[in-house]
């Protein structure tokens, strides 16, 4: 059964009542434990084009909305595009990136190559499967970090970006964000996230004999952004 526009307004509603009221429970364990929120800092992040922009209160105090907020280092805005998170990360890694062409003498592989990997790669791909870029731009600007890593090495300035990730024995990012997608998708369905997995993804029924038993079935998304996800 489909629910009706009205049906999913009220259950807007009814989702609105119970942040409200979490969010007064919050504000009477505050005054109990006379520890203050700085309510400045508290904002609201609406998501969502058919989002009814409830006005939430802590206290007297109505709360500011917020068009992107951090969580654990992952920018989110309010439209779920992660350009943005794309522009901070290739800025920080370009920054560590001049760092170590100021600093470090040597530019042979054996020197620049542990600094990146160590330094400079764990920028670009932390918690990528929540925030991986789909727009070309995005997928280009963070492709142009590591080929301004691979040219600082000292005799591959003049090779194509694709003859230096050969001679370095590298992946593009793109494709390293695959296979870290199919472990992460492995995780979930074999290893220690199972239960979650079993929620994420559906397993396509298999009539053959000879099937591993993990062909996922591809749902279908009215937005283009969605198709983009790691689900």
């Amino acid at each position: 059964m489909i629910p009706s526009w009205k049906d999913l307004r009220l259950t807007a509603l009814e989702d609105s009542v119970i942040i409200q009221n979490d969010l007064d429970k919050l504000e009477k364990w505050s005054e109990v434990n006379r520890m203050k929120f700085n309510k400045d800092k508290c904002k609201v992040l609406h998501l969502g084009r058919n989002n009814q922009f409830h006005t939430y209160r802590m206290g007297s105090d109505c709360l500011g909305r917020s068009t992107a907020e951090r969580d654990l280092g992952v920018i989110v805005d309010h439209k779920l595009h992660m350009s943005q998170q794309c522009d901070v990360v290739a800025k920080k890694a370009n920054m560590i990136l001049g760092c170590i062409n100021r600093c470090v003498v040597s530019k042979t592989q054996k020197v620049i190559l542990p600094f990146y990997s160590v330094l400079v790669k764990p920028q670009l791909e932390y918690c990528v499967q929540f925030w991986a870029p789909h727009f070309k731009k995005d997928v280009e600007k963070l492709e142009r970090v590591q080929g301004r890593a691979t040219r600082m090495i000292k005799g591959l300035e003049n090779m194509t970006f694709e003859g230096r990730l050969k001679e370095l024995g590298l992946f593009n990012l793109k494709k390293r964000r695959l296979r870290g997608d199919m472990i992460a998708v492995f995780r979930y369905l074999k290893g220690c996230h199972k239960e979650e997995g079993e929620n994420l993804f559906i397993l396509a029924s298999e009539d053959r004999t000879r099937s591993n038993g993990l062909n996922l079935q591809q749902g279908r998304f009215k937005l283009d952004i969605r198709k983009n996800f790691l689900t």
